[in-house]
């Protein structure tokens, strides 16, 4: 288990994370929700690229810059965003990435009766890039709140497996605004099974975190082929098939899901020391 040192995020820090997470994310979508024509006079129709829309989405982030910079100050944030360079992990879960997840999408499109019925969304190659571009910028950087710090200091409490499913449990809960304002991709969602996939998903991401030492990258990478624009729509399947993909998981990685031997604690790692220097 890789510990955290006394310079570290101290566990009670999870309480202002999750406050400041939730207070700009829900405080945007809500003001939309209750004051629309105010909030579009002042600041235009809310869509999935307006600047406040990316500020929600990245109140994670921005919970995450806050605390790391208070409590560690900017040689803690430099060793903080080292964790975007870590990539070593195994060769199975690449494959699950590139091939696994995909198949997920392309499984539940299959079952939902649309994937060889619905037209490629993008007419040129122009649109697909920005397309991706914006997947990438937007969902992944949450990824340094969730599991750059909430993540690691649950597991100082828990095994991997129950901080999988509380963390995935509010990660749902945070996104419920979104449900109840039009516009949004997910207006035309059911609350209740994408809750059970942020759970499921939750669940697969935290054995990879753990295998990779803490990597943001990996989980952001993770993120953004969840948000491929080019994967078919495949709700509500892609759900009930992650289910079964975590259980499997799960049962593949039981020896380090269920104890805290092997789990990432630390948020800021300690810095390396100077070679030659006693």
């Amino acid at each position: 288990m890789t510990t955290a040192s006394k310079s570290d995020l101290p566990f009670l820090s999870l309480v202002p994370f999750f406050l400041i997470t939730f207070v700009i994310a829900w405080t945007v979508l809500t003001l939309f929700i209750f004051l629309p024509d105010q909030m579009v006079h002042f600041f235009g129709q809310l869509t999935g690229q307006h600047p406040l829309f990316f500020l929600a989405v990245w109140a994670p982030a921005i919970a995450a810059f806050i605390l790391v910079l208070y409590h560690t100050g900017i040689s803690g944030l430099a060793r903080f965003l080292s964790r975007l360079f870590l990539w070593r992990c195994s060769p199975a879960w690449y494959a699950f990435l590139l091939v696994g997840i995909p198949l997920v999408f392309i499984g539940g499109s299959a079952m939902r009766g649309n994937l060889f019925t619905d037209p490629f969304p993008f007419p040129s190659w122009q649109p697909l890039i920005l397309a991706l571009f914006l997947a990438a910028i937007k969902g992944p950087v949450e990824e340094f709140g969730w599991r750059g710090v909430a993540l690691p200091i649950l597991q100082r409490k828990l095994v991997p497996l129950w901080a999988a499913l509380i963390l995935g449990g509010i990660w749902g809960l945070w996104h419920l605004p979104a449900f109840l304002l039009s516009g949004t991709q997910q207006s035309q969602w059911s609350f209740a099974p994408f809750v059970l996939g942020c759970i499921a998903l939750s669940v697969i991401v935290t054995p990879l975190f753990n295998a990779s030492r803490g990597s943001i990258l990996l989980t952001a990478f993770f993120h953004f082929v969840l948000m491929n624009p080019v994967l078919p729509d495949a709700e509500p399947y892609d759900t009930y098939i992650l289910v079964i993909v975590a259980a499997v998981i799960v049962w593949f990685n039981r020896q380090t899901m269920f104890t805290r031997q092997y789990a990432v604690t630390e948020v800021v790692p300690d810095p390396k020391p100077v070679s030659g220097l006693s």
